[in-house]
């Protein structure tokens, strides 16, 4: 925890950026910077005069708190209107324009560097101006003295990202033929010796008061600490984390991808480590744009600490900030900012990760402390297109991969060497082969093949989790099920906390017949990934008819599809179970996917399961027979 760190206090916060600054860059870039960076400077002199203190001061962005609401809004007055004169006098079309917002929320200062939802609020506020406006919050509009000179119209109640109750906003100007404030003068005269003892007194009280306040913090919103024994998971015999998805705080909504990627990204990082439960990106990913307290967080996905964060990204400049949060206490266990170019992009993240294992005492192996170092990309422009392509190929659909593949072919355009791009286009021709989605690519299917083959030769010469998972699965579908097997195992110790290569280590056991082993790593996977429910359910219900446990393997299946009743595999598997319970008209489950997926016979369903044993495959085959299928298309 920073040593300059202070509770939790209530703060008037000012948000300033420069509205289309992304646009003035690309007509000028040296023209736009210095013109923002004189901007500023001046609205810093300005917030000074009126008691304010800034505390970030960035590219395009400023940052400030003050005690007094009607300072800050005096403040932003006062620039505005000394802006427009400058603004004016201008002759080019470089205009920096400045928009703010106002509001007063509890903040969290440390080593200078402000954190907390006063800031967020405040942000969230100034993009509801206007380009030269300023937009307060109710509560800020009801603090300001009657006596001051200033017209306010109120702009009704606004949804503001972030906020589960929407939000009174107000627009502020100067009333006409008015004249602003002066700043007020900070005096110290000579007192009475009455008013002395008057203002001990005082003194002593406001000190109690506050002592009192600090303890009880009454602007906090009500917190119950997350009880472990309401936790729907028993907490694990390690350090535990949820990284929440960061929120994107850039002005473009665009940049999403790239904020969600670089969440991906910590979370993947963090479960490659030994020491670390993490939970993945599927279930922490569903709470997405959602306003969800810590606790609830907490108690969901059974962990005791929750990451959350916000990055902002301007043209290749890269802010982010994040706190740690200890969810049986609140406590913060640090809460930081780490400014950075999309050149240092790696080692911000690396920051990152460095201060989430210091903070919850992880001992790093030597090979851990080894592949932490390794980069997978010098070239930010190929990462910035992988996590393009990345964005879309989680779409999943043959229209999103088509996208995806242009994507990761810049990627490896860009850097030959690329090892996670051309696993990441090895993954799509393979998913596209398997899907019959060729189409969609305008390739023939034995191409698409031949693609996914040729870049997973490439992927494999620095081998990522997520090419071992390729491989694994392509050696399964050749029948060479120890190489799969073997892949995968290399897969989980890569990663031992990604569920993905659980749950594909526990299919091909399955197919492999090894049924009981493949139960273990399904649960295994369902811990890591509480919301990833319908195919870890679909490879439950299949280890579970190889167990010939057709009752438990029925509600498996029976559930996968009512979480997503698109998903086609389980209903050739709960088909062939309910055969066996005893449904004899089992088979009408097959009928709205029999046409795409299954046809109509025993033969053609059963060769879409890749088992190694023939007893497996007699298993299937006579529970369709008994569920009512035909043995030959006719």
């Amino acid at each position: 925890m920073s040593e300059n760190r202070q509770p939790g206090k209530l703060a008037v916060i000012l948000h300033a950026d420069v509205a289309g600054s992304t646009r003035l860059v690309q007509q000028d870039e040296h023209l736009a910077h210095e013109r923002i960076q004189a901007i500023f400077r001046r609205f810093s002199d300005t917030i000074g005069q009126y008691h304010g203190q800034v505390r970030e001061l960035r590219g395009d962005a400023l940052l400030a708190e003050f005690e007094r609401a009607s300072d800050a809004v005096t403040a932003a007055l006062a620039f505005q209107s000394d802006h427009s004169e400058y603004i004016a006098q201008l002759t080019d079309t470089i205009l920096p324009r400045v928009r703010v917002g106002i509001a007063m929320g509890e903040v969290v200062v440390a080593d200078d560097t402000i954190t907390g939802a006063g800031v967020v609020l405040a942000q969230r506020v100034e993009q509801l101006a206007e380009s030269g406006g300023i937009c307060i919050t109710a509560a800020i509009h009801e603090s300001l003295p009657q006596r001051l000179p200033f017209a306010q119209e109120s702009l009704g109640e606004q949804e503001v990202k972030g906020f589960t109750e929407s939000v009174r906003v107000y627009s502020v100007r100067l009333k006409d033929g008015s004249e602003l404030p002066a700043p007020t003068e900070v005096s110290k005269p000579r007192m009475a010796p009455i008013t002395r003892w008057v203002t001990v007194a005082a003194s002593v009280f406001v000190i109690c008061g506050g002592v009192l306040l600090a303890w009880y913090q009454p602007w906090k919103p009500d917190f119950e600490p997350a009880s472990v024994e309401e936790m729907t998971f028993p907490l694990p015999d390690k350090p535990s984390i949820a990284v929440l998805p960061f929120t994107n705080m850039s002005d473009d909504t665009k940049q999403e991808y790239f904020v969600d990627g670089m969440t991906e990204d910590l979370i993947t990082d963090l479960s490659k480590l030994k020491g670390l439960f993490v939970i993945a990106r599927n279930s922490t990913f569903s709470y997405k744009g959602k306003i969800v307290k810590v606790k609830q967080v907490a108690k969901e996905l059974g962990v005791r600490y929750v990451l959350e964060g916000s990055v902002r990204r301007a043209g290749n400049e890269v802010r982010i900030n994040a706190q740690l949060i200890d969810a049986s206490s609140e406590g913060h266990l640090w809460a930081e900012r780490y400014d950075g170019s999309l050149q240092d992009i790696f080692a911000l993240q690396d920051k990152v990760t460095k201060k989430i294992v210091a903070a919850l005492a992880v001992n790093l192996t030597g090979e851990e402390e080894i592949e932490r170092k390794i980069v997978e990309t010098i070239y930010p422009n190929a990462y910035d297109a992988f996590l393009k392509g990345w964005a879309f190929y989680l779409q999943q659909t043959p229209e999103s991969f088509s996208v995806a593949r242009g994507y990761f072919e810049q990627a490896i355009e860009l850097d030959p060497d690329y090892s996670r791009a051309y696993a990441a286009l090895s993954a799509l021709y393979w998913d596209a082969h398997i899907r019959e989605w060729s189409p969609a690519l305008k390739m023939d299917r034995p191409s698409v093949k031949k693609r996914a083959f040729e870049y997973r030769e490439k992927a494999m010469i620095s081998p990522t989790p997520l090419a071992l998972m390729v491989a694994a699965d392509m050696l399964m579908w050749l029948g060479k099920y120890d190489e799969a097997l073997n892949q995968a195992k290399n897969a989980v110790k890569l990663a031992p906390g990604d569920a993905h290569v659980q749950l594909k280590l526990a299919e091909i056991l399955t197919f492999a017949g090894q049924p009981q082993k493949g139960l273990k790593f399904v649960s295994d996977s369902a811990r890591l990934d509480p919301h990833g429910k319908p195919r870890q359910l679909y490879v439950r219900g299949l280890a579970e008819f190889g167990l010939e446990q057709f009752d438990n393997a029925a509600a498996s299946l029976q559930k996968a599809l009512e979480l997503n009743p698109g998903f086609a595999k389980p209903t050739a598997i709960l088909a062939a179970v309910k055969g066996y319970l005893g449904d004899q008209n089992a088979a009408s489950i097959l009928e709205p996917y029999s046409n795409e997926y299954w046809g109509t016979a025993i033969l053609n369903t059963v060769v879409a399961f890749p088992y190694k044993q023939q007893i497996d495959k007699k298993r299937l085959e006579e529970g369709l027979r008994k569920a009512g299928l035909k043995e030959f298309d006719i």
